[in-house]
């Protein structure tokens, strides 16, 4: 968590100063771009560093050429790198299993701090290069003008607010928030941007309360009576609310103390009366990357419902495991994937029980609330937990008795 650290504090005691004080473009993006390679290095180490700095000289490289050949193989080598760092180890033990289900594998993870190349270690923040790489490279391949200045595709790339987790950029809309904002930053600017990381701040604060009492209360999770076990469904759907849109906030806010504005991420998600609304609410730089550049690519639902289905199914399997290499992730995207099927075609699907069922929700939007927030709510045990523990959990919810939960 970059905003809770003492190099923050020291960005914001030197660098942030000296930023506001000196009133010319040059220099300002200077201290923007030796703030962003600090943070990136130290964060992510030299592992984490060369990768980035290759597979980012490639892409610019790339990129000048505008070549749309050289375009399409630096999308697939991006996606490739992605899936050698963080899903090889998640790819071969997969594999292993269901060839040799006795035998066993050792526990230890990249996160340990030693690597291979069965087992790299993943570049910080590594999703995050690798779809603003893609999204760069398929506007270049697709007639937009490329960044021609290494120091504006490196800010692009590093710049440190959303480096760790977003939100998702785009690089013209990026790149012309940052060029007006060095010129034009003001007070306003600065206060506005100081409210919004103080209540980042605030919303990090309390998920990270939550989420000692729910890491706490797992593992008793059939102990508790049948309410407690509600509560603590209902603090999962808060911490990771809290957690994700407080991160967002503050890198929203720190941009903006630096007169850039980078795109909303959340609009009140858990006040969503369907799947389709949530999801144009939650993680929205994600999503709008996800049906952009996967959904719409594989041709979105322009040859039926059938084709529209098994897209969405494929974009939110990859939205899923975006967010993890575990086949819980996977579960959790699929899981949202049949729900937006559904919400999205149970009027054709069903004929007039559909329609009825539409007309009933358009009068009572509380009813589709409290289904779309179940449906979520739910979803959150898969994205937290592996399968076979969420879906003890789930049966624990409605006074199942299942086997016995081991974390």
């Amino acid at each position: 968590m970059l905003f809770m650290t003492y190099w923050f504090a020291a960005y914001i005691c030197i660098l942030f100063p000296l930023y506001w004080f000196i009133p010319y473009r040059g220099p300002r993006l200077i201290i923007l771009l030796v703030g962003s390679a600090v943070f990136h290095s130290h964060f992510a180490g030299p592992a984490g560093v060369v990768p980035v700095i290759v597979m980012g000289s490639i892409v610019f490289l790339i990129g000048l050429t505008r070549n749309k050949s050289l375009c399409a193989a630096g999308i697939v080598l991006s996606a490739l790198s992605l899936i050698y760092y963080k899903y090889t180890r998640f790819i071969c033990i997969s594999i292993l299993q269901m060839t040799l289900p006795d035998v066993k594998i050792a526990p230890s993870s990249p996160s340990s701090g030693t690597g291979s190349w069965l087992s790299p270690i993943p570049p910080l923040a590594i999703s995050f290069f690798v779809f603003e790489y893609i999204h760069y490279l398929v506007e270049i391949y697709r007639g937009g003008k490329p960044i021609r200045n290494i120091r504006d595709f490196a800010l692009f790339s590093i710049f440190w607010p959303s480096i760790v987790a977003g939100p998702v950029k785009r690089y013209r809309e990026f790149l012309g928030s940052m060029k007006s904002g060095v010129r034009n930053v003001n007070s306003t600017d600065v206060s506005v941007g100081m409210t919004r990381l103080g209540i980042g701040l605030v919303k990090k604060f309390a998920a990270d309360t939550i989420t000692a009492w729910t890491n706490h209360a797992a593992p008793g999770f059939e102990n508790l009576d049948l309410l407690w076990r509600w509560f603590f469904l209902i603090c999962l759907a808060l911490r990771i609310v809290l957690d994700f849109s407080g991160y967002s906030d503050m890198a929203i806010g720190m941009a903006r103390m630096h007169g850039i504005r980078l795109p909303e991420n959340f609009n009140w998600p858990y006040l969503a009366t369907n799947l389709t609304i949530f999801w144009h609410r939650w993680h929205m730089s994600l999503s709008l990357w996800i049906r952009d550049y996967i959904y719409l690519a594989l041709g979105g639902g322009r040859s039926g419902v059938a084709r529209k289905v098994s897209n969405g199914l494929l974009a939110f399997a990859i939205c899923g495991l975006w967010h993890g290499s575990a086949w819980n992730f996977l579960v959790w995207g699929l899981y949202h994937g049949v729900g937006l099927s559904i919400a999205g075609n149970y009027r054709k699907l069903f004929g007039r029980v559909g329609e009825a069922i539409a007309v009933r929700l358009a009068h009572y939007p509380v009813v589709g609330w409290a289904m779309t927030m179940l449906f979520v709510m739910i979803g959150w045990l898969f994205f937290f937990y592996p399968v076979k523990v969420a879906w003890n959990m789930l049966l624990l919810l409605f006074g199942e008795t299942p086997t016995s939960i081991s974390f």
